[in-house]
């Protein structure tokens, strides 16, 4: 079933060319409402790119773009009153506080009461986990510290759309745990659409994933089917023991598309490859444990993020979902 509400953000054909070279190739792309939309890729990917098309920052060269249903080009300064940004690298004023940051930035958009000001300040403190250092100047903050304040500040007028420019790039693990935590709190507030060259962090918080290699998209889709695999849906089995039999029974199986076999010291290893998963998970098992066999493992394959996106990158496949 189609989703009835309009994308936050849709594009067609959009392209941006520098001197010569496609920076970004005919993208064609849909970020739907409260998701978190991961904007994948190695450096020099057109991540960059893109944000700025889409913020009115740079022209497109073709093709077209809208953010909440308005033009790029001609209606730039509407959208950018309605989205919070983040850039790769935020730069702050050392000698301020949080709080001061904040408030700062908060009076570019809400002319009302100072006491309706410092609740939308200490709100957004309270959502980064930096009430208890509210008051410290910036100077002495971490890196991560500095990246919570930057989402805060990009979060502070009520934005319906949050654009995040790698935002845990430079972070140690900790940092980038905490800065996911705060994305993942986000998602009933806003659509968030983040680009980071991070595999990890996309596989942890995000409900979509489009993967762009130099300026060109080259997979999209929800992320558990993305993480489904290319191959579909496939068994991992090792046995002890004749298995000849048992395999042909197996193999004779109508949900049954392929098996390929191996060996490993006494053991048989097996993939086997399932075009009907209900039918596979009710009978698959019975028939290995029927058989003259000792069941040593048995799992349905899990991929990771990493190998689609080297399947898509370094083997030139095109996913789309």
């Amino acid at each position: 079933m189609k989703n009835s509400t309009p994308p936050v953000i849709e594009t067609h054909g959009l392209t941006k060319t520098y001197k010569g070279v496609q920076a970004l190739k005919s993208l064609d792309l849909q970020v739907q409402h409260n998701s978190i939309f991961g904007f994948l890729g190695p450096n020099g990917a057109g991540k960059t790119t893109t944000i700025k098309l889409l913020l009115g920052l740079i022209r497109p060269t073709a093709g077209s773009a809208s953010v909440f249903g308005m033009d790029i080009v001609n209606q730039s300064v509407d959208i950018r009153a309605r989205v919070g940004y983040l850039p790769q690298e935020p730069h702050f004023y050392e000698y301020m506080t949080a709080r001061q940051t904040l408030r700062f930035t908060a009076k570019f958009f809400f002319k009302g009461p100072e006491k309706a000001i410092e609740a939308r300040v200490d709100e957004m403190l309270q959502l980064v986990d930096l009430a208890e250092k509210a008051d410290r100047p910036l100077r002495t903050f971490s890196g991560g510290e500095r990246q919570r304040l930057g989402i805060a500040q990009a979060q502070v007028n009520y934005p319906d759309l949050l654009i995040l420019d790698e935002p845990a790039a430079s972070l140690d693990p900790l940092g980038r745990r905490d800065v996911l935590e705060v994305m993942s709190k986000l998602r009933k507030y806003t659509t968030v659409f983040y680009s980071t060259h991070i595999l990890d962090d996309v596989q942890r918080v995000s409900d979509t994933v489009v993967i762009l290699d130099k300026g060109a998209l080259v997979a999209k889709g929800p992320i558990e089917e993305l993480l489904a695999g290319s191959e579909g849906v496939v068994y991992i089995v090792h046995l002890k023991g004749e298995a000849d039999w048992t395999l042909k029974q197996v193999q004779s199986q109508p949900w049954v598309g392929g098996i390929k076999t191996g060996q490993h010291g006494d053991e048989s290893t097996w993939q086997v490859s399932v075009t009907d998963p209900q039918a596979a998970e009710a009978q698959l098992l019975k028939l290995l444990v029927n058989g003259p066999v000792v069941v040593t493992e048995f799992r349905r394959k899990q991929y990771e993020l990493e190998d689609v996106f080297m399947q898509v990158i370094e083997g030139g496949q095109d996913v789309r979902i």
